[in-house]
């Protein structure tokens, strides 16, 4: 049968075309061809350029016909391509006029930016120079019965990662290092841990080549390592994938995600909203810039670049295009990948205006906070950003928003090395931080004592100062005040005193962390000792500074152990995943309660010169008959006797853990805890935390 066209085409350059549908933006698929879609306010002209795949000169120019504009949209259907070897590019024409804010340059091939994969970085660390291009996919990844697997946050506990770190160690005896594959296949190790949501940095499309500087110590090519310059919001990172020179990481993403739901762990992703890759003027024009840079860039009143981001620029969150295109992108990863929730980098920056000034009722964070995709989606954020904006305990959460608990962190680092005044402070975060989300409760708290920005927990005990010199800014980039101690040596030492003192305030920082309420974050690599040598800030280092060295088990089994068994004493006793707060005083049957103590029960002392503190839960256990937990921390430097809370009659204290004690008898097996002979009074070891469990 002779085929009717129902729909008369134009042909350009060879290719059948007609006015194109403006919504959704980027390339999709329509019967018989391509919708391709994209915003410019300001550009004159606009042309999509065609390339078949692995060749460097365009196949096609098609220049946007103006009768194909649709307001401030340019879109156009193309027929008959040949998809899998398609690759494509914009250009714009406009006004070159930085002071007024506007970047066109009809010579630059642009990158969609809701391109849903890209090309130019297959291979992680190949390809410098290479023009980065917009693929098309064909999606037909067999999801089965996966769905987002909507654990109740109180009930998390979260391991913060790096894709590549993960596994690109030697040792990590994974067949593709430092790929999603090579995650999944360390999926075990996860499980024996026992945390049960990942977070992992960046895996949005970056290019790890926009770093300039080599380390001034060895000379060695520095990069964006941690990928906190994306230039595709919609693009897994080829480079992560073992078939990314294949084009193939979008569906090597999804089964990570799949094989991690089957086995219960959810997926977070750390996303950067608040920047792009484009960096500052003098950097290479990507994308946004040569698109329209007035809507997606905060500008000055001479068109400069508002730096609230650190980093050279600062995303215009608030103009309708590009909230709708962040909403657009949430959506898109929740729909197609099965995200189970996002944090959000700097999102301070989220809440501010176009001329930069922070809202009250910032419309992007309201959006996310009630949109109906999103709305089974954790969200946290980091509530601050680089232009000092600090929001922790004031971000608008708009009845939805965690924060990472910036104060959590600095309080008990503080607390572990031994400085005055800080008992208040800390049974504040103790409880979830009731002063800053009083009206939230404790699960607006994401508790953590290291993460990747920072020390990783051995280096807080083995360091007193940064030392960032390999990174080629002077030792001026990094956090100054870490609040660590080096336990007498800085660096590395084989004193064995020092030795066995920085593995007990490891132990110690675990055991507050998981004993507090909140939802516990975990940085990788922490329950090995992992070290990056006293470096803070190790954003460019794609070397053992960051790769996770697999052989360190066999030094720290015994802090693997420990971290192990909190996290299932943590999951074994609901008194400690409380969604809301608990209330003060004492336990009557029946009743959940919280209550404080100092070396004598009940009776705490406030005082700036005391480094002791106890408290006790009582309330329902896993197995729903009442049980108590007593936790008591000494950061002093001399051993203290601590009287215990009487138990009613039929229950006796046991011994869960004791960080002054060597192992294994540092920690017992969740079910097998120890029976104290002595139930009235437990000496508690110079800086160390002693877990007793009534039952």
């Amino acid at each position: 049968m002779e085929r009717i066209d129902l729909y008369p085409t134009d042909t350009i350059a060879g290719y059948g075309v007609r006015a194109g549908r403006p919504f959704p933006f980027g390339a999709t698929y329509v019967p018989g061809g391509i919708n391709f879609s994209i915003y410019s306010r300001h550009a004159t002209a606009c042309t999509l350029v065609l390339y078949r795949r692995g060749e460097d000169a365009p196949c096609a120019e098609i220049p946007i016909p103006t009768e194909f504009r649709a307001g401030n949209v340019w879109a156009v259907i193309v027929f008959d391509l040949d998809v899998e070897l398609t690759e494509y590019a914009f250009r714009m024409d406009g006004p070159y006029d930085p002071r007024n804010g506007h970047y066109f340059n009809y010579e630059n091939r642009l990158l969609d930016p809701y391109a849903k994969a890209i090309t130019g970085r297959d291979v992680w660390g190949e390809g410098e120079g290479q023009p980065l291009r917009s693929r098309i996919i064909y999606d037909d990844f067999d999801w089965q019965h996966d769905r987002q697997l909507r654990c109740p946050i109180e009930e998390l506990v979260i391991y913060e990662m790096h894709v590549r770190s993960f596994t690109r160690h030697p040792s990590s005896g994974v067949r593709y290092p430092g790929t999603f594959a090579a995650l999944r296949e360390k999926i075990p190790y996860l499980l024996e841990l026992g945390v049960n949501a990942v977070e992992l940095m960046p895996i949005f499309e970056f290019d790890e080549f926009i770093n300039p500087r080599h380390n001034p110590l060895t000379g060695e090519r520095l990069y964006d390592y941690w990928g906190y310059n994306t230039i595709g919001f919609f693009a897994p990172k080829a480079g992560y994938a073992a078939t990314g020179v294949l084009g193939m990481q979008v569906d090597e993403l999804k089964a990570l995600i799949k094989e991690l739901h089957r086995h219960g762990i959810e997926v977070i992703l750390d996303v950067v909203f608040n920047h792009t890759g484009e960096g500052g003027v003098d950097s290479p024009t990507i994308s946004f810039r040569g698109i329209d840079n007035k809507t997606y860039y905060l500008l000055g009143p001479e068109g400069q670049y508002l730096n609230f981001s650190g980093t050279g620029n600062t995303t215009n969150a608030n103009h309708p295009v590009v909230r709708q295109m962040v909403l657009d992108c949430l959506r898109y990863w929740v729909a197609e990948y099965h995200i189970d929730g996002f944090r959000f980098d700097l999102a301070s920056i989220l809440g501010r205006d176009q001329q930069g000034q922070p809202l009250a009722n910032p419309p992007l964070i309201e959006m996310l906070a009630h949109d109906p995709i999103l709305a089974d989606c954790k969200l946290i954020a980091e509530a601050w950003d680089a232009g000092g904006l600090y929001q922790v305990g004031a971000f608008p959460d708009y009845g939805r928003w965690a924060e990472w608990n910036g104060q959590y962190r600095d309080t008990i680092r503080r607390w572990l090395k031994g400085d005055s005044g800080m008992v208040g402070a800390v049974a504040l975060r103790i409880q979830g931080s009731p002063d800053l989300y009083g009206h939230r409760g404790p699960t607006a708290s994401i508790n953590f004592i290291t993460a990747h920005d920072g020390f990783t927990l051995h280096d807080l005990f083995a360091y007193n100062h940064k030392h960032n010199e390999a990174n080629g800014e002077d030792n001026r980039d990094g956090m100054d005040e870490n609040f660590s101690w080096n336990c007498g040596v800085e660096g590395e030492t084989d004193n064995p005193d020092v030795l066995r003192l920085r593995a007990r305030m490891m132990r110690n920082a675990v055991a507050i962390l998981l004993t507090s309420h909140g939802v516990p974050m975990l940085l990788m690599g922490d329950e090995a000792a992992r070290t990056k040598r006293g470096n803070n800030n190790t954003y460019c280092h794609d070397n053992e500074l960051n790769w996770l060295d697999w052989s360190l088990w066999e030094q720290h089994g015994d802090l693997f152990r420990f971290f192990k068994n909190m996290i299932a004493f943590r999951k074994a006793h609901p008194l400690l995943r409380q969604p809301d707060f608990i209330s003060g005083g004492e336990c009557g049957m029946g009743q959940t309660a919280l209550s404080w103590h100092g070396v004598l029960p009940y009776q705490p002392d406030w005082g700036d010169y005391v480094r002791t503190l106890a408290f006790m839960l009582c309330g329902a256990g896993g197995d729903g008959w009442q049980e108590y937990i007593y936790v008591a921390m000494n950061m002093h430097w001399d051993a203290h006797v601590f009287e215990l809370p009487r138990l009613p009659n039929y229950m006796k204290w046991h011994r869960f853990a004791d960080t002054f004690l060597l192992p294994p008898d540092d920690i017992c097996e969740v079910g097998d805890e120890v029976g104290l002979e002595n139930q009235a009074r437990y000496e508690v070891g110079a800086r160390s935390v002693v877990i007793l469990l009534g039952k």
